[in-house]
């Protein structure tokens, strides 16, 4: 009898594991399906963000400059930071732009070009210099002041003598007025390597400063020369600017290149006070509130500048050679 009960008990073991194991091939499906619908979820999701990020960054209606809607009475403030150059947040399209806007807008009492800038390009600073005195000579009624934070340097310098009245702090960085340009000289080196330099050229000077070939004295006079002559234009323009202000007669060093606190700078001529930014618009202009006309960058410009520099800026600072600079 006991024989006649064990093949359906075995049956029902072999039946209840088929059972189980269909159950787990089912379950194993639905959570395989849960995870595949999760991951679907989350690539939606990711390409609606960058569709998202896409739109804002490319966007026409996307806000390109600094704060320009405010047409009630203010102080104007526009930023003069880091490298004075073509493509760079101080270039003179930015700058000019700026100026432009500023003086243009009803509600603007005066304005402020705060300045934090080793210097750079004599020509983009020419630009921006040039540029301030049209506009003050068009809107007299409009004060410009140069206001140097940390660092007012060489062509920093030649942008600020253009306004009506400078301002440092104490401690500030102030002056270099001179030219440099820098290269360097790999001759011995080439010659101890065994290299061979191979330049050919339609013109006698076509590769002078090459700084793989021996220098040349009347080449090195030229580019001196050169040098001489951008200093002089820079000097004549400071003078311009800032007038009988300069102590020039009792320091002749004040275009050596130095450069001075901003204490010291105050007795030199070099600046007419002490005051930072929110100073120069409450006490000097009378007008409290401070809106920014700076030009920025889309995020787009932003996020391409980060991956690099041109590759012709980065061939000439591998090579050694540089143009002249103001700082």
């Amino acid at each position: 009898m006991s024989d006649q009960w064990k093949e359906p008990v075995q049956g029902d073991k072999e039946e209840r594991n088929s059972w189980r194991l269909l159950e787990r091939t089912m379950l194993a499906t639905v959570q395989e399906q849960r995870r595949a619908r999760r991951w679907g979820i989350f690539f939606k999701l990711l390409t609606f963000a960058y569709l998202f990020v896409a739109l804002a960054l490319f966007s026409p209606l996307l806000p390109m400059g600094g704060d320009k809607r405010a047409e009630d009475s203010h102080t104007a403030v526009i930023n003069v930071r880091g490298m004075i150059a073509d493509e760079e947040a101080a270039s003179a399209d930015n700058i000019v732009g700026a100026l432009r806007e500023a003086f243009e807008n009803e509600g603007t009492k005066g304005v402020v070009l705060r300045i934090n800038s080793p210097g750079g390009s004599p020509v983009q600073s020419g630009y921006i210099f040039d540029e301030i005195r049209r506009l003050r000579g068009e809107h007299p009624e409009i004060k410009v002041y140069a206001v140097i934070t940390d660092l007012g340097a060489s062509g920093a310098y030649y942008i600020a003598s253009a306004a009506d009245e400078i301002y440092a702090d104490k401690s500030s960085l102030v002056g270099s007025i001179g030219v440099t340009a820098a290269t360097f000289g790999f001759v011995e080196t080439m010659d101890k390597l065994g290299v061979e330099r191979r330049v050919y050229t339609s013109g006698e000077h076509k590769a002078f400063l090459d700084p793989f070939q021996p220098e040349k004295p009347e080449e090195t006079a030229f580019w001196k020369g050169v040098l001489a002559t951008t200093h002089r234009q820079f000097i004549e323009s400071v003078k311009l600017g800032r007038g009988d202000k300069l102590q020039v007669a009792d320091h002749p060093e004040l275009f050596s290149g130095l450069i001075w606190s901003g204490e010291q700078a105050l007795e030199l001529g070099l600046i007419d006070g002490l005051g930072s930014t929110s100073y120069v618009a409450r006490e000097v202009i009378g007008e409290a509130e401070l809106v920014d006309f700076t030009v920025k960058d889309s995020p787009l410009d932003r996020f391409t500048k980060k991956l690099g520099a041109s590759v012709g800026a980065q061939l000439a600072l591998w090579m050694g050679l540089q143009g002249p600079s103001l700082r």
